[in-house]
This record gives C-alpha cells, structure tokens and sequence, in this order.
C-alpha cells in the first residue's frame, strides 16, 4: 500500500488529503475508490487511516481529507457548516473519480460520527455515490442537538442563538461554544476531556452559527433518495453521543438494498479492538458486494 498526501479546492478553498493506493496496480488499471469522511471537529491523521488501510488492502483506493478550517486545509479555522462540509464530500468525489486508478463510475462513500450523516446526506443528492457506509452517525440535526437537553435547557440555547444572529448581523462576528458543550454527551465528555489536557491544542471553539445549521441540519429528509444504491448503517445500541434512534430512522425511511446492522457497544468504542475490526470488516464486505 501506498499514502500519498494530495490537495484539491472546494469552492476555492484548498483541502489536503491522502490518497491510499493498493498493491499490485497495474498500468493502466482502474479500481473502485472510496472517500472517507470523518466526525466532528475531526482530522483524518485521527482514525480514518485506520479505516483507509483496511479499504486498500481490499483493492479500494481510498481518499481521506480534513473538512475546509481543519488540519492541513485551508478556510475559516474551526468554521464547521454542515452544508459546506457537504461541498468537500462532494469536491472530494470529484478529485477521486479524476484519479488515473479510480473508476469513477465506482465510488463509495464512508463516514463516521458527525461524517456518518453526511452520508446519507451526500448519497442522496448525489448520485455518483453508488454505495454508502455510514457509522455511530445521525439522522436529524434539530435531534442531535435537542434530545440531550432538557425544556429549559432548550429555551435557553434558542435564546443564545436568536441573540447571536444578532449580533452577528450588527456587529459581524458571533460567539462560540466548545465542541463538548454543543453535543452535550457524557460519552464525549468522557473521550474528549483527557484528550485536550493532554493535547491543549486540539480544543476548538466553534460559532454558534455550527449549532443553527446543524439544527436546520437533516439528512433524513433526503435518504429516501438513495435507492437503488445500496445503504449500510452501523450503529451503536449504547450511544449517547448520536443514539441508535437517529439510525433506526433513517433506515426505515430509506429504499432497498440497505442494511442495519447494531453493535452492543457506546460511540467511541468502534474506533479500537475487535469493534474497529468489526466495523471496518463489515464497510470492506458491503463496499467489496456492490462495487468490485
């Protein structure tokens, strides 16, 4: 296998990625690809490599990146817009299917967490995208962000925001809130806080505006337009970050072919042991069925 670190723009801001290629290419041999995306505030240097190897040394040529503001791209630091981390997806898609190894017309499409959204999302409106895997991810924003909170917790969260639309529009810049805050998960909490003591540099603040357009945020509204391409969803029975119900929704709502598939595990558990090896075996058997 080999990495290879790329860029390319999306909507003029340029984005840097690797590109795994498989062993045994052959001049001129074009193989399916597949582009990863990652959660939250994420960088793929984080756990999509692990995930990318595992596509390579089943002959996928795989594509990681980090979303416009993150890592190695530019943009806005820390800007994180749903819908704008959609034009990446699908820039991203663009550059893989323009590689000499990529069959174009044979791209999957992987994402975990936060990025486990954004595939149904992306595959719905796109339809270059002929096979999906989307894991520990969600299906409605409004319930991502609301679920956790109690009533007044709510009102709360609804005034700061009408109050920072505000402000932004008289003054030009608004507040922000931490990554922990906004997902309000025990399980994030506990993942989070002993990785940003020890790497104070992670912590990003992101603006409220993160919080508005991830309410206004729903790829349930849009899975339905999948099928006939097929849909794998890996959930997690014990997680509070983006509970399995946002996936148990998002599958009835979608077409055949799909698949459910629910690990008796929390969210942060997939990404280690035998439950990354679970879950990258069953993304490399479905993407392996419907693209190879």
């Amino acid at each position: 296998m080999e990495k290879r670190t790329v860029n390319f723009f999306s909507e003029g801001t340029r984005l840097e990625g690797d590109l795994f290629l498989p062993d045994g290419l052959k001049a001129g041999e074009k193989r399916p690809g597949i582009v990863l995306c990652h959660g939250f505030t994420g960088l793929r240097a984080g756990i999509l490599p692990d995930y990318a190897k595992v596509f390579a040394e089943a002959g996928f040529v795989a594509l990681t990146f980090d979303y416009r503001g993150f890592g190695g791209s530019q943009g806005t630091k820390w800007r994180l817009i749903p819908l704008e981390q959609i034009d990446d997806i699908r820039n991203a898609i663009t550059y893989l299917q323009g590689q000499p190894q990529v069959d174009a017309d044979r791209i999957g499409l992987w994402g975990t967490s936060f990025g486990g959204g954004h595939v149904p999302y992306t595959a719905g409106i796109d339809t270059r995208v002929k096979a999906a895997v989307g894991q520990v991810g969600f299906g409605d924003g409004e319930r991502l962000i609301l679920d956790s909170r109690g009533y007044a917790d709510r009102v709360k969260l609804r005034q700061q925001l009408q109050a920072d639309q505000h402000r932004r529009v008289t003054e030009g810049m608004g507040g922000t809130l931490d990554a922990i805050t906004i997902l309000n998960a025990a399980q994030t909490r506990a993942f989070l806080e002993p990785l940003l003591k020890d790497h104070p540099t992670m912590r990003c603040e992101l603006s409220c505006e993160t919080v508005e357009k991830t309410l206004e945020y729903k790829p349930i509204d849009v899975v339905d337009k999948i099928s006939p391409r097929p849909l794998l969803l890996i959930g997690a029975r014990d997680d509070d970050t983006c509970p399995i119900e946002g996936y148990e929704k998002l599958y009835e709502r979608a077409g055949e072919p799909k698949k459910l598939v629910v690990l008796p595990i929390t969210h942060y558990e997939i990404y280690s042991g035998k439950w990354l090896e679970e879950s990258s075996r069953l993304a490399r058997e479905w993407f392996t069925r419907f693209l190879m």
